[in-house]
């Protein structure tokens, strides 16, 4: 499944079945049906998507001090981060909120 976000404010998001999931699921929509996000919700969904970044990032973060502290090789990421998925979705967002316009998405 391909989830697509629109805006009259910028160019189409696209992400792929489980990162538009997860992004849906932290903005605590369901994923299976379009929907979309009011010009006055868009703030508490940036807000809530960088929570779950800076949540994500700590946690990563807390991982590698735990590795070094039992001198251990430091874990590397794997893959695209939830801050390189949602950073694009974000700037979205920001652009609709300054224009006004709503976000919606479909499959």
């Amino acid at each position: 499944m391909i989830y697509k976000f629109k805006s009259k404010a910028g160019a189409d998001v696209i992400m792929t079945g489980p990162p538009g999931e997860q992004v849906l699921r932290l903005l605590g929509r369901d994923p299976a049906a379009p929907g979309i996000f009011l010009a006055d919700q868009l703030p508490q969904a940036v807000a809530a998507l960088e929570q779950a970044v800076a949540d994500d990032e700590s946690a990563f973060a807390r991982k590698q001090a735990e590795a070094k502290a039992a001198g251990e090789p430091a874990p590397r990421r794997e893959g695209v981060t939830l801050k390189q998925r949602a950073w694009p979705l974000v700037e979205l967002m920001r652009y609709a909120l300054k224009d006004g316009e709503d976000v919606s998405w479909g499959t």
